[in-house]
């Protein structure tokens, strides 16, 4: 059988979250995630991030074989918030053919044009909070936690396929011995100077429901005008903090009060793919014994959320709040840590990240286009 299909089976939904796992097998630096979060972000009926919205899955064949697959996604809350009657597609895997390439973005695209958007931009899957883009620069290592890996050629087939580059993010890798220690002190006493009251702690896990809606608030808040944002509802936000309660790590996760407000936060994640890479998407029979043998030997972290309410924007927060992990990064055995994403257009938190001792080291893109 050659052509697209939707998916409407179980049978089917199996081999649509089966095929990156033989797609990528010869591949050193994929990272098999585990299959049971691969299942969460297809789960239509459990996953609360399809309250808002609505996706249909399509697989391609060629000569009976799965040779790609991909999503169309039409995200109601993102069109309420942004004004922008935009699709998404999402959840892009490829073989190296074009004519398949080029079926799988049509199909999407007819879905998406039958919904009733006038553009469409991708890939999320299934949301912006979850894996976003197309690894285009950095193939020669492994990705951080919740961060995708693509083949180098996916680039050429989504532009032939009609799609262009709308936006490129930014990973950037961070060595403890890179760290110019004795600026981020010196930027600390000053941020401390400039904002009296100003208290760092950390993430209080016990009572993480009240954690998380507090950290929901002010991500809202902070990143309300930023580029792609969908405010995130309670419900999301507790199922995202249910499913990295075991990974979070209090040495690298802080909220930032002033005078016992808070007004910021961010989470530093061990990067739990140094396990995964070992396991092989299984956590039974013993997935799960590699996951607590190995969690120990985790020496590396990715700062994967960050916010700061605007009124305390550009008060250099942010930096405090990277140093409380610098500084807690070497006890742990922690010597390299990534920030990302960061969109190219946020030169301030570019410069951040060149202040702390980063580099980039790997280049995401996103792509769209116009119905």
């Amino acid at each position: 059988m050659n052509g697209v299909t939707l998916v409407t089976t179980k049978k089917e939904l199996k081999s649509f979250v089966q095929f990156p796992y033989d797609h990528y097998k010869k591949d050193n630096y994929w990272v098999p995630p585990l299959y049971i979060m691969q299942n969460d972000l297809v789960d239509v009926k459990n996953n609360p991030f399809y309250k808002r919205a609505k996706a249909a899955f399509f697989i391609a064949e060629t000569n009976g074989r799965i040779s790609g697959r991909i999503a169309a996604i039409h995200n109601q809350a993102y069109i309420d918030h942004s004004g922008e009657n935009t699709g998404f597609f999402g959840f892009f895997e490829c073989t190296e053919n074009q004519n398949v390439a080029n079926l799988l973005i049509k199909v999407a695209l007819d879905w998406l044009r039958e919904a009733g958007v006038s553009r469409v931009m991708g890939p999320t899957s299934p949301s912006m909070m979850d894996e976003i883009g197309v690894l285009v620069e950095g193939f020669e290592s492994y990705p951080s936690v919740m961060m995708p890996y693509s083949k180098p050629y996916y680039d050429t087939l989504l532009k032939k396929a009609g799609l262009e580059k709308v936006m490129d993010m930014y990973a950037y890798r961070v060595d403890k011995d890179m760290v110019p220690y004795d600026r981020v002190e010196k930027a600390e006493k000053i941020v401390r100077q400039r904002t009296p009251g100003i208290h760092i702690r950390r993430v209080n896990l016990k009572k993480i429901r009240e954690e998380s809606e507090l950290i929901r608030q002010i991500f809202n808040a902070a990143w309300e005008k930023n580029w792609g944002f969908t405010p995130i509802s309670k419900e999301e936000m507790e199922h995202l903090a249910k499913g990295l309660k075991l990974i979070i790590d209090t040495d690298f996760a802080h909220v930032a009060e002033i005078d016992g407000v808070p007004v910021g936060f961010s989470i530093a994640l061990p990067d739990i793919n140094q396990v995964l890479a070992r396991m092989n998407g299984k956590l039974f029979p013993t997935g799960i014994f590699k996951m607590l043998w190995y969690k120990r030997k985790i020496n590396r972290v990715r700062t994967a959320l960050m916010g700061v309410v605007p009124e305390h924007q550009h008060k250099g927060i942010d930096m405090l709040m990277h140093r409380e992990a610098i500084i807690n990064g070497p006890k742990r055995d922690i010597n390299e840590s990534e920030l990302s994403w960061l969109l190219e257009t946020n030169t301030e938190m570019i410069r951040v990240a060149e202040r702390l001792g980063a580099v980039r080291e790997k280049v995401y893109r996103m792509y769209g286009t116009s119905l």
